[in-house]
């Protein structure tokens, strides 16, 4: 004879307190870890050099300034005047050059401009006179 009567079999419950310790504790280690890129980083293929573009002419030197005006030849240029007469001209390389306070938008905007136009654009992030100051 019985005289405890059995208890019903339960499930256990699942202690959610240790999981989420350590999915904070994989977090933190991960932030820490983890290596972030400066927003103004731009990956591009930065072969700046006085390549030969054709046979006797080296590439032509545009100079984007902080206002968003693009310079070649000493004049400014409207971009859209610059990539007619750098095509009439034949010219499929150029190099850019951009101080380092010409705001990303107007670089983008030139660079993709010339790429779609294709001209192939090689970037240089400082110009002469920036880089001696």
């Amino acid at each position: 004879m019985q005289l405890v009567e059995p208890r019903p079999s339960r499930p256990t419950p699942i202690r959610i307190t240790p999981l989420i310790d350590v999915v904070f504790i994989l977090l933190v280690f991960f932030m820490l870890t983890s290596r972030l890129l400066p927003t103004g980083y731009l990956e591009l293929d930065n072969d700046s050099g006085k390549g030969q573009a054709m046979a006797d002419q080296p590439r032509p030197e545009l100079v984007l300034d902080d206002s968003g005006t693009v310079q070649w030849q000493q004049r400014p240029w409207v971009l859209s005047a610059l990539v007619a007469e750098l095509k009439r001209l034949g010219h499929t390389d150029v190099n850019l050059a951009s101080d380092g306070q010409t705001r990303l938008t107007s670089f983008t905007e030139t660079f993709t401009t010339l790429q779609s136009a294709g001209i192939n654009t090689h970037w240089q992030r400082e110009t002469g006179a920036a880089a001696s100051d």
